[in-house]
């Protein structure tokens, strides 16, 4: 088969380095991808917010199948465009991408179909916006409606920080049209997790869960952004847990969707956050998480072709995906400036000595290569993904690659995983391992 992924991140090297495994891969190309994804297959320019533009791509290279990384050309309705031309693509159609396109769209969803999430009010405008924060109090979790990049979620503790946060939506319009409308919530405690599954609309395949790093700096200190990195271990929820959510949020989101003449297919993302009260949705995304697909895929067994195939063709219900007992692990590496205007074209060394430590990948995200240099290019560059035989081995040898990579005004979390081994009990990780700076003995299957 010719496969062809769409996008240009760390998620999307991960999808194309997992598709070119596969025994069904003839060719493997990536639009418009980057340096790192060139090494697994090859690239081809498009702007990917432009559905056409997509779709000619797919029929210059006879893809035969498409499967799309990031949310910006599904909300943007590339499926419809695929759909119609009859070329096989995963991901939700425009209408059902509206779950992750529009905050408000998906709060009113999870209300009308009785999914549990957090109490919420909706703001149009400014005024608005303060007198729902009256109501509400703080702390409260401020949501831009539309895409933002993962920058549109502030976390407000006190009034000040609320009306700032406000102000900087709205008024000042630093989100651009995605925050001229918003959505003020209560603020929910307990663990947040990532609970992602694939769906042709009615079976559903959950993936290994996952837990996301947003905040910039260790303890989940600072602005939210993209995601600084994020582990794959089973221990992160047991199996009713699992059970629990499929029954109470991911059968009645699908349910919902088909009820209301948008039926959901492609990969699900339920950021979730486990309250006193069970889990609650924070958000969908209508795709894989992005760094959550790194440790993801690398802990996959079973060819993952087989699984796409499976959605687009609707026999997805009773298959089974086969995953390594083994945790991993990615720390993201980021540059300077980040999540605001990152520095970039700072040279990057040290990917072969990382990646020769056995057990670890190295998943290019905003990278460039000019002037026969590898060179930052983006907020996030790259994530140092590795996997070994428990969670703080897989830790160590995460931070024992990160110790390997250098580019001027690198910044990365040193505690990603920590929380679980916290759950586990087995003792601290993170900085202690990047300190150590030494190689893991033994190396796991990638």
């Amino acid at each position: 088969m010719k496969l062809l992924v769409i996008g240009s991140g760390g998620r999307e090297h991960a999808l194309t380095w997992k598709l070119r495994e596969s025994q069904h891969s003839e060719d493997v190309y990536c639009a418009p991808g980057n340096p790192g994804i060139a090494q697994e297959g090859e690239c081809l320019p498009v702007d990917v917010t432009d559905p056409l533009a997509v779709l000619e791509v797919a029929q210059q290279v006879k893809a035969d199948l498409t499967v799309v990384g990031p949310e910006a050309p599904l909300v943007a309705g590339v499926v419809d465009e695929f759909e119609k031309a009859g070329l096989a693509i995963i991901g939700p159609s425009k209408a059902a991408a509206r779950l992750e396109g529009s905050k408000i769209f998906a709060k009113q969803f999870m209300q009308r179909h009785a999914i549990p999430t957090a109490n919420f009010l909706v703001a149009e405008n400014f005024d608005e916006a303060i007198k729902a924060l009256e109501i509400l109090g703080t702390p409260i979790v401020i949501k831009a409606d539309g895409l933002a990049a993962g920058k549109g979620v502030v976390v407000a503790r006190d009034r000040e920080q609320a009306e700032k946060a406000l102000d900087e939506f709205m008024r000042q319009k630093t989100l651009g049209a995605a925050g001229e409308r918003v959505v003020l919530e209560a603020c929910l405690s307990g663990e947040e997790i990532s609970f992602i599954v694939m769906t042709d609309g009615r079976g559903i395949l959950p993936f290994s869960p996952t837990q996301d790093h947003k905040a910039i700096f260790d303890n989940d200190q600072g602005p939210n952004t993209g995601g600084m990195g994020a582990y794959s271990d089973d221990s992160i929820l047991d199996e009713r847990q699992r059970e629990d959510i499929v029954r109470r949020i991911v059968a009645p989101t699908l349910a919902g969707m088909a009820a209301e003449g948008t039926p959901y297919r492609g990969f699900l993302y339920c950021g979730l956050m486990l309250t006193a009260n069970g889990p609650q949705v924070l958000e969908y995304n209508v795709r894989l998480g992005d760094p959550e697909t790194q440790p993801t895929l690398v802990r996959l067994r079973s060819d993952f072709v087989d699984l796409l195939a499976a959605v687009r063709e609707g026999n997805l219900a009773g298959l089974e995906a086969h995953w390594s007992p083994s945790p991993a692990v990615c720390v993201v590496l980021a540059s300077k400036g980040y999540p605001g205007a990152p520095e970039t074209g700072k040279v990057i060394t040290g990917i072969e000595a990382a990646e020769s430590l056995g057990g670890v990948k190295l998943f290019h995200a905003g990278t460039t290569f000019r002037d026969r240099k590898l060179l930052t290019a983006g907020g996030r560059v790259m994530g140092v993904t590795a996997i070994a035989e428990d969670l703080p081995s897989a830790i160590e040898r995460a931070y024992a690659a990160v110790s390997k990579v250098n580019f001027e005004g690198m910044q990365y979390r040193h505690d990603i995983g920590a929380k679980g081994v916290r759950r586990r009990g087995t003792g601290t990780a993170g900085g202690r391992a990047l300190r150590a700076g030494k190689r893991v003995p033994g190396s796991a299957k990638l």
